[in-house]
């Protein structure tokens, strides 16, 4: 048994590799494509493709998973070997186990790979597009805090971005003469009217004079527009988890309640897990003698893959929307296929 266990998982870890990596580059070629005229040069622009292969490889990772496992077995069935092993007294759920195991090992490089290698090689892929564009480093943005310069070069902090509402808490503005600090500007919050910004709540700190100046609103249109920021601001797949986390945890004791971001840190635990459960339905659906040969499988696992795209899609984008708690968008589809691969693994006939 622990010959054909370990002949079927060298099987399918080469066929995985060869359709997740082959996926992968498909999709950067795509993306390279799309992206022909942002950048000067072809290697710039190969080098931008590969930095974004590491984001599809994984979530391209639960289909592979299904259509290798449902070829691997399916062409041992069409090739009478797995009768034969009934017929010798194995146990079919008992030469799979090494496989569940694989997919547990393979949620589990899908978690960490999205936790460190897609916000690294993310990075990477911006820092070379902007200066494809020609583009400086406008701002540093760490869990919601915000450090920029003005359009006259002053060095502004902002302790809190809201990104969907346009609205800036704790903002911290340093005015420099010739050689040292003139004013320091601080303000409540700010607000984008849609031509400036309009700083409420604010002390004015005149370092010469010593003279401090209270004002309860102020245009200042040494800020850029929301566009910046919007720009540069990472976006919720190229942070790890927990600063996901920390930025929602900020934002919600600031009064906002950003229901897309809850939505996302969901989904950064629940679309890992789904490899599990593709792995356990391709074994599954394989079990089923009548289910065909290899190529038919495939087709299968390709269905069933597009089927739980669509869902899981549809269920985030109701997430965002509002329609339906951001827990239930992330997890009802993960949990329908968890449920039902479970119940065919457990009924597999022996």
């Amino acid at each position: 048994m622990k010959t054909l266990q370990r002949l079927y998982m060298k099987d399918f870890f080469r066929l995985l590799f060869l359709i997740a990596a082959g996926l992968s580059i498909i999709f950067s070629i795509v993306e390279m494509i799309n992206r022909i005229d942002d950048f000067p040069s072809t290697s710039s622009l190969v080098l931008y493709s590969l930095f974004n292969t590491p984001k599809f490889f994984i979530y391209l990772l639960p289909m592979s998973v299904l259509i290798c496992s449902l070829f691997t077995f399916g062409q041992a069935f069409r090739r009478r070997e797995i009768m034969a092993i009934k017929a010798a007294g194995g146990r079919l759920r008992t030469l799979f186990y090494p496989f569940i195991a694989a997919g547990i090992i393979l949620s589990v490089v899908s978690f960490l790979a999205g936790e460190i290698l897609v916000p690294y090689f993310s990075k990477k892929a911006i820092e070379l597009k902007k200066r494809a564009e020609g583009k400086s480093e406008q701002l540093a943005f760490n869990v919601g805090s915000l450090w920029l310069k003005s359009k006259n070069g002053s060095p502004v902090k902002i302790d809190l971005y809201i990104v969907d509402k346009k609205i800036a808490k704790g903002i911290d503005i340093f005015l420099f003469g010739k050689e040292f600090l003139k004013e320091r500007i601080i303000a409540d919050r700010a607000f984008w009217n849609g031509k400036t910004w309009i700083l409420e709540d604010i002390t004015k700190y005149d370092i010469e004079t010593g003279k401090i100046e209270k004002l309860r609103r102020m245009n200042y249109p040494g800020l850029e527009s929301p566009d910046l920021f919007s720009e540069e601001i990472r976006k919720p797949d190229e942070m790890r988890l927990f600063d996901l986390y920390r930025y929602i945890q900020r934002l919600k004791d600031a009064g906002f309640q950003n229901k897309r971001l809850i939505v996302d840190l969901n989904s950064k635990i629940s679309f890992p897990l789904i490899n599990i459960f593709m792995m356990m339905l391709g074994i599954s659906l394989s079990a089923r003698e009548k289910l065909g040969g290899g190529l038919f499988s495939a087709g299968l696992g390709l269905l069933i893959s597009l089927f739980y795209w669509f869902g899981y899609t549809f269920m985030l984008s109701m997430g965002y929307a509002g329609i339906i708690p951001p827990s239930v968008s992330a997890w009802t589809i993960p949990v329908v296929f968890a449920v039902f691969a479970v119940y065919l693994f457990v009924k597999i006939p022996e």
